[in-house]
């Protein structure tokens, strides 16, 4: 048997962890001087309460290498292989931790997403149906080298205090952003964030606006499946999105869920993002050979290279 495991940034709802026995391990939050696990000992409305209330914004640490050695060591023990999915090696150094711990392990396989959030959700997710649908170790790390540069990820901000206190971001450029209700689309490209457009108006107006700007008019948008992931602590942002991905999205499946503290940190409150995979041609160039997944059925293309047993950077 083929265990997934991943890390707590994935994102995706509880159910489906359990559904799909996905392991994962948490980062740490740490909040007034104490260390917390992600999704263990926190919640995300903690921390809203303690910068609500003038504390110091909370931080985040990689999943250190001890924690991984424990948890291969457990898993690899259990299972023929091991696949474990990281946050991108451009977010944290959780890939280069679970990679030197993958080194006393034959039998465990580390990938960087080169994404967070759902966006690297969406890759675990398909890491496991892969492995219940009877896919190999090779052929579970090809899918993920052709679904990686595929996986659109991106997000909204209602507020940038979180992002200047954690110094992502200036005091003058926050102020700005306020006095202009201005709400800044961020996109993962190539395994890093930028700033690829801003939007102006009420977070619902932004809400509707920006997954309107996303998905309208495209023909290249792989329609089974996307993930709706926000940060609100009402159901007002999601009922948008969900409203919005009814009338242009066409998805045959949308999965909503809310974000963990990791990510929390850094965004705050009221931002929403969505994730799906897009085959859009400037990302097809350099592209490893596809292995494509139809109804829970795997049908094989051509072999790509790769590495196994050690340190896989993705594309």
């Amino acid at each position: 048997m083929i265990k997934i495991t991943t890390d707590s940034t994935c994102d995706l709802p509880a159910q489906l962890l359990e559904q799909h026995h996905i392991s994962v391990i948490p980062l740490g939050i740490v909040k007034g001087g104490e260390l917390f696990r992600d999704g263990e000992n926190i919640t995300t409305a903690d921390i809203a309460a303690h910068v609500d209330a003038g504390g110091d914004i909370t931080t985040t640490n990689a999943v250190s290498i001890g924690d991984y050695e424990a948890l291969f060591a457990r898993e690899s023990a259990r299972n023929d292989a091991v696949i474990h999915l990281n946050i991108g090696i451009g977010f944290s150094c959780c890939h280069q931790n679970a990679c030197l711990a993958a080194e006393e392990f034959d039998n465990v396989h580390v990938v960087d997403t080169a994404n967070l959030s759902v966006g690297h959700g969406l890759l675990v997710l398909l890491a496991a149906e892969a492995a219940e649908a009877g896919a190999s170790v090779e052929e579970i790390l090809a899918m993920l080298a052709e679904k990686i540069p595929q996986v659109e990820m991106s997000f909204v901000l209602d507020r940038l205090d979180y992002m200047k206190k954690g110094g992502r971001c200036s005091a003058v450029l926050a102020l700005g952003a306020n006095l202009l209700k201005l709400h800044p689309c961020i996109e993962v490209q190539n395994g890093k964030m930028g700033v690829t457009k801003k939007f102006r108006g009420s977070i619902e107006k932004v809400v509707a606006d920006y997954l309107r700007d996303r998905l309208s008019g495209r023909t290249d948008i792989d329609h089974r499946r996307c993930i709706l992931v926000d940060t609100a602590f009402s159901d007002d942002l999601a009922a948008i999105g969900r409203k919005v991905l009814a009338e242009v999205g066409g998805f045959d499946e949308v999965i909503e869920t809310k974000a963990g503290c990791t990510i929390f940190c850094h965004c705050g409150t009221n931002t929403l993002g969505v994730v799906f995979c897009a085959n859009n041609s400037k990302k097809q160039e350099d592209r490893s050979p596809v292995l494509l997944l139809h109804s829970r059925r795997i049908t094989w293309r051509r072999w790509p290279r790769f590495r196994t047993a050690r340190p896989w950077a993705g594309p």
